[in-house]
């Protein structure tokens, strides 16, 4: 039985939805991974998986060496029509970098994306997270402070629905991964307009983040500043960080509405 009911009806392609499974298993872990790894990681056949192999090397999106594949930079062109689209650089850009330079700390814009966040425009002063992050990265939203500051402008009805479809995974000793707890944490950031997170997706690192509302209101994105974790962070995020970070985050607005940015925040079907 389909995990999503849509799966069984006839408008859904599964050829497409099997194409973006392969492109999705390359990445950090698997940059030039085989057939067979492939085939391991989504799942598929390897008749399946060789079948999309050389059609993505065909239409320009995989190359191959030997007997591993990797992807071609032409696969950047799917993820630029988004960011193209934002037109972020115009509208965040500059006062992003004002921002990271007044505290001295990488400042971040994420959206959310079913059950993670996406970054879309980042501004590094230091390398604080073992992984890189940059445009296109993903944490999961439930851990991450920009994360919270969007799932907590959602519908009661449609944050628990989020919450039920949702693993919470621990990535550390401190990760908030009860269902009841998480739930009140992200009432009282709704109430409070700001969330901090310290140590959760990875020890040594805490970050503070601030909501970004569209035109009608709405919630769009998460502004946060990330930081080294020290006994003395969350002092300094809340007295220093997050009064620069709420004067950044009317600019921001303002800039959205006068550049027309209505960006669609993407929940997946069954959430």
């Amino acid at each position: 039985m389909a995990a999503n009911p849509f799966e069984e009806s006839p408008d859904y392609v599964q050829s497409l939805a099997r194409s973006l499974q392969v492109l999705r298993a390359f990445g950090h872990d698997l940059p030039s991974p085989s057939l067979s790894e492939i085939a391991v990681s989504t799942g598929l056949s390897r008749a399946v998986v060789r079948r999309i192999l050389l059609t993505l090397q065909h239409l320009g999106y995989v190359g191959a060496r030997g007997r591993s594949f990797f992807l071609t930079p032409r696969v950047l062109e799917l993820g630029y029509s988004y960011l193209s689209s934002l037109d972020l650089n115009e509208l965040a850009q500059q006062t992003m970098e004002q921002l990271a330079q007044k505290v001295g700390e990488s400042c971040s814009l994420a959206v959310l994306d079913g059950y993670d966040i996406v970054y879309v425009l980042r501004v590094p002063v230091r390398r604080v997270m073992s992984i890189a992050l940059g445009v296109g990265a993903r944490l999961p939203a439930f851990a991450a402070s920009m994360g919270r500051v969007m799932l907590a402008d959602l519908p009661d009805a449609e944050l628990d629905a989020w919450m039920q479809g949702n693993k919470f995974q621990p990535y550390t000793p401190k990760t908030l991964r009860n269902a009841r707890a998480l739930k009140s944490e992200l009432l009282q950031v709704r109430k409070q307009g700001y969330a901090m997170v310290s140590q959760e997706l990875e020890l040594g690192l805490c970050s503070i983040a601030v909501p970004i509302r569209a035109a009608n209101g709405c919630v769009v994105a998460g502004l946060n500043v990330s930081m080294q974790y020290s006994d003395k962070a969350q002092g300094r995020a809340l007295k220093e960080i997050l009064p620069a970070l709420r004067a950044a985050q009317p600019e921001i607005e303002q800039a959205i509405r006068q550049g027309g940015w209505d960006p669609h925040v993407y929940r997946r079907q069954g959430l």
